[in-house]
């Protein structure tokens, strides 16, 4: 292996991954994904779809999650940087409805992978933010779920700095917290 690095979280099933960079007087390379790295370290998925999306500083998105059709994903920033929050809905879970956050950015070049039965947001920090992604479901919209961002039962500690205008979609701002998950 050694091309990876891979930490695991206080959240079974959550890893933050580190690759390795090659860099020089040109600039840095990077393999953000090799099947047989991540299959060594105890990541065995077939991802199916790749997602990229721009954002400015202040937006929130999420806490979104596939319903019928979960989905394990391996987050990145491309450009800028994010506060990336999992929130854990596996049911019969120990960690259920736990959270864990962490700083992704293009210049840490970390990864984290998500697996299925979390849902998933993120803040960004920077004034612009590329954030990509590797799914292994594809997306079906009629199967969306979500909750609220600022669910005091989860209680997110974001790292909203003083006077940031949150920019939320109008979903985002509609979703119920999680005990709405249990009726």
């Amino acid at each position: 292996m050694g091309k990876i690095k891979v930490t695991t979280c206080e959240i079974e099933g959550l890893r933050v991954i580190e690759p390795t960079v090659f860099g020089d007087e040109r600039g840095y390379f990077i393999e953000t994904y090799n099947y047989n790295d991540f299959k060594e370290a105890g990541i065995d998925c077939q991802f199916v779809q790749d997602n990229q999306s721009s954002s400015q500083k202040g937006v929130l998105r999420g806490l979104h999650f596939q319903k019928n059709f979960p989905q394990d994903k391996l987050v990145r920033v491309v450009s800028g940087e994010v506060f990336d929050v999992a929130v854990d809905l596996r049911e019969g879970s120990k960690t259920y409805g736990k959270w864990f956050g962490i700083i992704l950015s293009a210049e840490n070049k970390k990864q984290f992978f998500i697996p299925k039965n979390f849902a998933h947001g993120f803040l960004v920090l920077s004034d612009t933010a590329e954030f990509a992604y590797k799914c292994t479901d594809f997306y079906h919209p009629n199967d969306e779920g979500g909750i609220l961002w600022s669910d005091s039962e989860i209680g997110i500690e974001w790292p909203i700095p003083k006077g940031m205008e949150l920019i939320l979609s109008d979903k985002d701002t509609k979703w119920e917290g999680i005990s709405a998950l249990k009726k």
